[in-house]
């Protein structure tokens, strides 16, 4: 985390929505040395977010990660309100507010009335359409796409997205903004998922076809993408840590905006387990039961069936990154980083694929294709074109 050197700058900040998301881009932004503001009509939760911020650069303090002068001036330019003419003067606000188009529009026509001309109107939806967003300003050029990761003061990934209106000078302004916060940025088209929620439905989705099948259990699957994948966390400890809730209505939104591309599609799995509320940590239940005196069960370590999962699922990995390369989505440097740094993944896909060959990964599908006849597994052309040309992504 990046620490103020006390020199405040001239930027005043703003954030609408005072939860956990919201609050902690908050906290980035005054570590940075900005002033800023939070904004909630929920008194209660502007009150939790100031005692949690409080809380939080108390640990920083003890864990000698900040000193108690530089804590008590990202508190000081920290403030709260419930009145959104406080917003007036800022220079760059961005919206941390329920996932919900409507909502987010009327948020943005009440800003562009009260801000100045140039001050930067940003949201940070995580599936919603920017273009969709920035229709309802009269200026739609000022409106732009960062995407931040829970936590935010943690995840070093910020998600840069113009909408097909959003000005030139506001998109650079907006990557100079949070590559000063000290967030590591990529550049993405403003497309469903953006790189890293579109790229990573393919860990959870075929990893669940897989159980599905009868091939594995949740341990086994777990166990295989760790041991030969890397992988800090198998696909169903990360739904349940993330929330069988919200990575469902993700992997559901992204494929509705797909036109029902069938790579994205949802299992009734997972369905089931939402229907359930069966949510995961949170919920005490998911794939995994995580009551006090549960046991977790143990995987099968198989050394040919955790490679064959392994394999399955990094190519399909593998042809959702190089599929938004072809479409021109983002560059490879940036597909990669967003992986590695957004989701923690060992390696990014495209410098994965060349370490196993291009052709290997492109057998491994045509098989799955040919086996099962559907067009979740049909090879990306990008994919063929490079195997018959003996290209690579990086050499």
């Amino acid at each position: 985390m990046p620490t103020t050197n006390n020199q405040q700058l001239t930027t005043s900040i703003g954030i609408i929505g005072a939860g956990a998301m919201g609050a902690g881009i908050a906290q980035v932004a005054a570590t940075a040395g900005h002033t800023v503001l939070v904004y909630d009509t929920n008194q209660t939760a502007l009150d939790k977010a100031k005692v949690s911020l409080e809380s939080t650069l108390k640990k920083l303090v003890e864990k000698q990660k900040l000193t108690e002068e530089n804590a008590k001036g990202i508190s000081t330019r920290t403030q709260f309100s419930s009145n959104l003419n406080d917003f007036k003067n800022c220079t760059a606000i961005i919206e941390a507010i329920v996932e919900n188009l409507e909502v987010k529009q009327k948020l943005f026509v009440e800003l562009e009335s009260m801000v100045s001309a140039d001050c930067i109107l940003a949201s940070n939806t995580s599936s919603l359409s920017i273009a969709s967003i920035a229709s309802a300003c009269k200026k739609s050029d000022r409106v732009i796409g960062i995407h931040f990761f829970n936590p935010a003061p943690i995840m070093p990934l910020v998600e840069i997205i113009p909408a097909i209106t959003t000005g030139e000078i506001i998109t650079q302004s907006a990557k100079k903004l949070i590559d000063a916060w000290g967030k590591t940025t990529v550049l993405t088209k403003d497309t469903p998922g953006f790189i890293v929620n579109r790229v990573a439905r393919s860990y959870y989705g075929e990893s669940i076809r897989i159980y599905e099948e009868g091939m594995a259990d949740f341990a086994t699957i777990d166990w295989a993408l760790k041991t030969y994948g890397g992988f800090k966390m198998g696909p169903f400890e990360l739904m349940d840590f993330i929330g069988n809730d919200i990575n469902f209505k993700v992997t559901e939104s992204v494929w509705e905006q797909f036109f029902y591309e069938p790579r994205f599609k949802p299992s009734l799995t997972q369905k089931r387990l939402y229907e359930a509320k069966l949510f995961g940590r949170k919920s005490g239940r998911g794939y995994y039961n995580y009551a006090e005196n549960a046991v977790m069960p143990n995987p099968t370590q198989d050394e040919v069936l955790g490679k064959s999962i392994f394999n399955r699922v990094i190519a399909m990995l593998i042809n959702e990154a190089v599929d938004s390369l072809y479409l021109q989505l983002a560059s490879v440097q940036d597909i990669d980083l967003a992986m590695t740094k957004g989701v923690n993944y060992p390696k990014g896909l495209l410098k994965w694929a060349d370490e196993l060959g291009l052709a290997t990964v492109l057998t491994t599908l045509e098989n799955l294709y040919a086996e099962y006849g559907e067009d979740r597994y049909r090879p990306c052309v990008l994919l063929k074109r490079m195997v018959k040309e003996k290209k690579s992504f990086y050499n």
